[in-house]
């Protein structure tokens, strides 16, 4: 099961008691006073709510232990930043905006705009559209950057750390804070994987031709994370963001069920992916299987060990 956790999936609308500190942070935050808060389904790592305010607003709410207030900041600020790339590269992408963030009695409140998700009237269109816009915030985020690969903190990869040192070249990028974080966890948890050391020395010669540039790249980009809206347009959320290779997220968007082929080519319409990037589909997406096999186990520690083995097998 992917480890992101999930946005606005239909619900009962069942109304539950609301705990009085978490009424009175909602009033505090937004000005309004919370009459109804009602479960969300499909959170996979967080407590989801659909608040409605007095004042008409409608809200999204995450909620979960205290302690785990640092991984709903990380959110919050990947969003922020999603954000300012939507709006550089004039892209019709929509992400939830943060409104508000903190501790409210013992729960950690990450509180953003409500989207109303939907199937509209051409979906294959809308996903087309969702495509174009992905491609155009990984191009407008390119202005203004340094040209390093990485990010400002440490974030967030599901419920997994994710370590985002700031490097100068993808490749070794890639392999150190990527790869290697991953698979020592293995190693330290009994699970070494054959052929790790010989990977983790290949993989920036593997890389080094390729022409990468460090777009901020949503970093979690499985289809359990991008939606369509009712009112037409799409939504991408739950990102774990860094400057890397725009690839990773349309290599992350073929695992896991994978995003409809419309969404792929709307992308290469606006932006046209480098020669050889099926080929580095299986590397890229090898991140993810170590982190679902570190987290979850069972078999994606086959298919991590499986990866890795045909990863040098086929590549020089």
């Amino acid at each position: 099961m992917p480890i992101a956790a999930c946005w606005q999936r239909p619900s009962l609308h069942r109304v539950v008691a609301i705990p009085q500190a978490f009424s009175d942070w909602i009033e505090a935050t937004s000005g309004a006073r919370l009459l109804k808060r009602s479960p969300v389904g499909g959170g996979c790592i967080h407590s989801a709510w659909r608040l409605t305010l007095a004042d008409g607003q409608e809200l999204f709410a995450k909620t979960n232990r205290a302690e785990l207030l640092p991984v709903l900041e990380a959110e919050a600020q990947g969003l922020e930043a999603l954000a300012r790339a939507i709006e550089q590269g004039q892209s019709s992408l929509r992400v939830p905006r943060p409104c508000g963030l903190g501790l409210a009695g013992g729960e950690a409140v990450l509180l953003l705009n409500w989207l109303e998700l939907g199937t509209p009237t051409d979906p294959a269109q809308a996903w087309e559209a969702l495509g174009a816009g992905l491609a155009q915030l990984h191009r407008g985020s390119l202005i203004g950057h340094d040209g390093r690969f990485g990010w400002e903190r440490d974030n967030f990869i599901g419920s997994g750390p994710q370590a985002n040192r700031w490097g100068e070249t993808w490749g070794a990028f890639f392999a150190e804070q990527r790869l290697r974080p991953q698979l020592s966890w293995a190693a330290d948890s009994g699970h070494a994987l054959p052929g790790a050391e010989a990977l983790l020395e290949r993989v920036p010669l593997w890389l080094a031709e390729h022409p990468a540039e460090p777009s901020l790249v949503h970093g979690d980009l499985w289809s359990g994370n991008a939606a369509l809206l009712q009112g037409g347009g799409g939504a991408i959320f739950d990102p774990a963001v860094y400057r890397g290779d725009r690839e990773v997220d349309l290599a992350m968007a073929q695992l896991f069920g994978g995003f409809p082929r419309s969404f792929f080519n709307g992308y290469e319409r606006e932006w046209p992916l480098e020669a050889g990037h099926q080929r580095r589909v299986e590397l890229y997406n090898l991140y993810h299987l170590l982190n679902h096999a570190n987290l979850f186990g069972g078999g994606y520690w086959q298919q991590s060990a499986a990866s890795i083995t045909a990863l040098l097998h086929t590549w020089p």
